[in-house]
């Protein structure tokens, strides 16, 4: 060992040892070097303790080497500081300077400097996890052709074999008669060399979602610290498509329970193996090994050949199998069978162990006695990592010779290879890897098929479970099973107290495996726990863990013949829900570059630059800039949109209507689609008509409106509100894809690729003949709610309609978004003779209002139906569609639901504020008393030039039976008399229309 690392081995590791990097951890530097973790620098500098527990505040050690870690946890200093990172998947760089957590993390409210950002990407094979079973995978799957994408955590590819000693140096890790180092080059050598093969390294795939839809998080430059590049994503959010993918995700090692295991120097026996092997790093001068099976054995034998002084091996099994029978001879390691660990001493580090006899049922029997040690590597099975294939709903079972949960199938799609179907022997993970490898590629159309059937495992070693072991003394209050959340035994044991047995009540009542690991280790510990409890003989539970015999009937305390852990198994139990995230993941990261100004982006129509050239003022419709105003100069808001809206009632007007959503339905069921979405009918519209429709939600409240075009027999234009453009096509999509999956029916949205110029008023007629002078746009050739297909008097294509949002008559004209600008130029030109003036969204509302036109989501609120909206006509009664049936429930037919009416204040002149509050007239405002009765509230209120007086649309509960009558506005403190009149306020008789 090292003197400026007293724990560095003299040889071995993956480790650059020519080059030195310095860092400071809570305050004290440290060196290490490349391809150190800052927890590998720790250990080599004998720094084992980090953080306090979160609650306890009980000193806690370095426990694992890979994401599993439960204690030690780091906020990095910085530009940013980041926390709640674990120290064992941190890399080193000079320079880094970080502070051990107590489970807890500090958000740094500074702003996060660095740059995000997103790819999405498709790929024949995905496979996830490059250690042996990975490898041949991608391997066999890229020597097909097929496009592979392999993706490892870790900084390198390799997995389990990063953590053998150097076969060509003595190791004996061996694969197809050569040294594993050897293969590992080999394969890695061959992905290179495939041309359709990504190799992606420091990549955690971190949620699996239907159809092989997987999110994966690359951490591109953490590892550099401050000499990462400029201009570079600090991380990348992978949109991965696979049309295959092959799960070799490992497994993870569990702990022992018992008395004070959560002291520093208890440590995975993995995670020593992987220290000593990888990082050339003792974790201590004298280490004992508690194990319930082999894997362990290969621990005490690298610790022996590195040099490091192995006290005893502690095994739960009374037999020993011949492989560690063998392990034992030749390392001549001193092996205590039929044994376990029951407690810890040290002040807080550890420097001995209690150890006593098993008896045929598992607990403690016998005098202990005292094994002194500086590091315990225990080993309590294994666990499969199975997040990725839960998450796809993948079934999981117990596997009793395993002891572990392992998939009981694959999923659709997706193949499984090695650790994680609980596959421990190395020649019999590659093989699985490369026949799932194979297999996947074979699937998409590349290769032949695999010429062997899946390998057969061999049995696995035999294991004696130890799902806690009990103390000296009574009570499990130091009986670590969640050290991240310090829960214990204990805790557990009060949860069964209450009566609770399921594994997510326990949960949700201990936390347990609600921290930033997830339980990676405590999961399946905490089950073996709960089960051991459940076979318990029935007993008082009492809250501090200690257990009192009932007198009532008999039931026997804890002196008598109790055995932890029985008939019941955690297969028994079942396992709590894995979600994604796999591993914490920034919100920086998901977010990409959509921060700042680019957290929602402005969407502009191809006419914005002309509109903000000739003074318009804008508003945010959803993301759209719109055009509000375009006050001339002098003009306020209110000047300006009363010489629109005469424009529009008087002569002509015109309107940049691009952003109305617009989606086109085709396929054979097109038809019968929007009748089941629409209230009223569209299967019988002719081609060459439009319809104005209504869509609800399932609880039949309007959800969004509309027109309608039929193209063909089978293709239809859908126009849309323009905030809610995007919800519609999601809810058009839920419908086809989960409800009506065998409609032939298609739905994508066109609104960026048309622009939309609406020419309105008396004189548009005019207008448009002189735009599109081979159109016949009198009445009887052109009439009311049809469309005709045309080339306009500049050669431009173009389809235009006979619609009316105003009451006047109206015209839209689409066109490619491509010719938008020269259409609107054409438009503005042939009107100039008529003062054709341009209009805004304010202007627009003012119009529809005057004729009770409704505005989803300003006249509606998600409790409005169609009827309360005084638009019975538009709901068929002779077909089915969604939220029918609800218009059947008592609620949407009471006499007293608010229907929407108009308003004219009593004085013609006060402009109600959108809100307002209405009361009866006979109502006193004694707010002090309790909360004034209401009658509804304002929905719409403006000045309207064409009836003379402000105007308002409104709420109102019996709003049709109360027509007529006059209700009191609250407007401040101030009562406006307003009387109720019918929603239509300007040309209830239609006269306009048609010109």
């Amino acid at each position: 060992m090292t003197g400026a690392q007293p724990h560095r081995l003299p040889r071995g590791g993956r480790v650059d040892r020519s080059t030195l990097l310095r860092c400071t951890v809570d305050g004290h530097e440290l060196t290490g070097h490349p391809g150190d973790t800052v927890a590998s620098a720790m250990l080599a500098h004998s720094v084992l303790e980090v953080g306090p527990s979160i609650y306890r505040g009980r000193p806690r050690g370095i426990v694992a080497a890979g994401a599993e870690e439960p204690n030690a946890l780091l906020q990095l200093a910085g530009s940013y500081a980041e926390g709640m990172l674990p120290a064992t998947t941190v890399e080193l760089y000079d320079g880094l300077s970080a502070t051990t957590l107590s489970g807890r993390g500090r958000l740094d409210p500074a702003p996060d400097p660095a740059l995000y950002d997103k790819k999405y990407v498709h790929t024949d094979v995905l496979v996830v996890g490059a250690g042996p079973a990975g490898l041949a995978a991608a391997t066999a799957a890229s020597a097909t052709g097929a496009r592979v994408l392999l993706l490892d955590e870790q900084a390198e590819t390799g997995g389990s074999l990063l953590s053998e000693p150097d076969t060509r140096t003595g190791g004996s890790a061996v694969l197809g008669g050569s040294p594993a180092a050897d293969w590992l080059d080999t394969a890695r050598a061959a992905l290179a060399a495939a041309p359709e093969t990504t190799v992606l390294t420091r990549t955690t795939a971190f949620g699996a979602y239907d159809d092989n839809y997987v999110l994966a998080l690359q951490r591109r430059t953490d590892h550099l610290g401050p000499r990462a590049p400029a201009g570079v994503s600090r991380q990348r959010l992978w949109h991965i498509r696979a049309a295959r993918v092959v799960l070799a995700t490992g497994a993870h090692e569990r702990p022992l329970v018992f008395a004070d295991n959560d002291r520093p120097g208890v440590m995975l026996a993995s995670a020593v193996r992987t220290y000593v092997n990888r990082y050339a790093v003792a974790p201590g001068a004298r280490i004992a090994v508690a194990t319930t099976g082999d894997s362990a054995y290969d621990t005490a034998r690298d610790l022996r050949a590195a040099g490091v002084t192995v006290v005893a091996v502690i095994d739960s099994r009374a037999e020993l199998t011949p492989r560690a029978a063998a392990l034992a001879d030749a390392t001549g390691i001193h092996v205590r069978t039929g044994s376990a660990v029951t407690g810890t001493r040290g002040g807080p580090r550890l420097t001995g162990v209690t150890v006593r006899a098993l008896d045929a049922h598992g607990r403690p029997t016998g005098e202990g006695t005292e094994t002194g040690c500086d590091v315990l590597a225990v080993s309590g099975g294994w666990s499969p990592v199975v997040h990725l294939h839960s998450q796809r709903q993948g079934g999981l079972r117990w596997d009793d010779a395993l002891d572990a949960f392992v998939p009981s199938e694959p999923v659709r799609g997706q193949h499984l290879a090695g650790a994680v179907c609980g596959t421990w022997q190395l020649p019999e993970c590659v093989a699985e890897g490369s026949y799932a490898g194979g297999r996947a590629a074979y699937e998409t159309g590349h290769g032949p098929a695999p010429v062997t059937e899946r390998p057969v495992r061999t049995a696995p070693g035999p294991v004696r479970p130890l799902r806690y072991v009990p103390g000296e003394e009574d009570g499990d209050d130091t009986h670590f099973v969640d050290p991240q959340r310090d829960v214990t035994v204990a805790d557990i044991r009060r949860a069964t107290g209450t009566g609770m047995r399921g594994a997510e009540h326990i949960k949700r009542y201990t936390s347990l495996g609600t921290a930033n690991d997830q339980g990676k280790t405590s999961g399946v510990n905490a089950l073996g726990v709960l089960a051991a409890l459940l076979d318990e003989p029935d007993e008082r539970h009492e809250p501090d863990g200690r257990h009192e015999p009932d007198e009532r009937d008999g039931r026997h305390g804890p002196d008598e013949d109790r055995v932890p852990g029985g008939a019941t198994t955690p297969g028994d139990l079942g396992t709590t829900t894995y979600r994604a995230p796999y591993t914490p993941v920034a919100f920086a990261a998901l977010a990409g570059r959509e921060r700042g100004d680019l957290f929602d982006p402005a969407r502009r129509t191809a006419l914005h630059a002309w509109h903000a050239a000739h003074g318009a003022e804008f508003e945010d419709v959803g993301q759209w800039k719109r055009p509000r105003h375009y006050p001339l100069p002098g003009e306020d808001m209110d000047t300006a949109v009363e010489r629109e809206c005469r424009a529009a009632r008087e002569s002509v007007a015109v309107m940049d209507a691009s952003t109305l959503g617009k989606i086109e339905v085709w396929g054979a069921d097109a038809g019968t689609f929007l009748d089941r979405v629409y209230t009223n009918g569209f299967k019988k519209l002719k081609t060459g008509f439009a319809r104005y429709g209504v869509m609800c939600g399932p609880d039949g409240m309007i959800f969004d409106d509309g027109v309608t075009l039929r193209l063909a027999p089978d293709r239809y234009t859908m126009t849309t509100t323009t905030g809610n453009a995007a919800a519609v096509l999601d809810r058009l999509e839920e419908w086809l894809q989960t409800e009506w999956p065998g409609l032939d029916v298609h739905c994508t949205s066109v609104t960026e690729q048309w622009s939309t110029v609406a020419v309105v008023g008396p004189r548009s007629r005019e207008v448009v003949a002189r735009v599109a002078p081979g159109l016949d746009v009198s009445v009887g050739g052109f009439p009311f709610m049809t469309f005709r297909e045309t080339t306009l008097a500049n050669g431009v294509p173009a389809r235009v309609c006979r619609i009316s949002f105003s009451g006047e008559l109206a015209y839209e004209i689409n066109v490619s978004a491509w010719y938008g600008q020269a259409v609107w130029d054409a438009v503005l030109e042939a009107g100039r003779p008529y003062g054709i003036t341009p209009y805004g969204t304010e202007t627009m509302h003012v119009l529809r209002a005057e004729k009770g036109f409704i505005i989803v989501g300003q006249d509606t609120d998600g409790t409005v139906t169609p009827q309360d909206a005084g638009m019975s006509w538009v709901v068929s009664t002779s077909k089915d569609f969604i939220g029918k049936r609800s218009f059947s429930r008592p609620d949407t037919r009471r006499p007293d639901r608010k229907h929407l009416v108009g308003l004219l204040p009593e004085d013609g002149a006060t402009r109600l504020p959108e809100g307002t509050q209405l009361i009866a007239a006979d109502v006193p405002l004694t707010p002090d008393e309790g909360p004034v009765p209401t009658l509804g509230h304002v929905t719409s209120s403006y000045r309207s030039p064409a009836l003379g007086s402000p105007f308002a649309l409104a709420l109102v509960a019996a709003g049709r039976e109360r027509l007529g009558e006059t209700v009191h506005a609250v407007v401040g403190d101030t009562r406006v008399p307003v009387r109720l009149h019918g929603p239509v306020l300007y040309d209830p008789e239609g006269t306009k229309r048609d010109g």
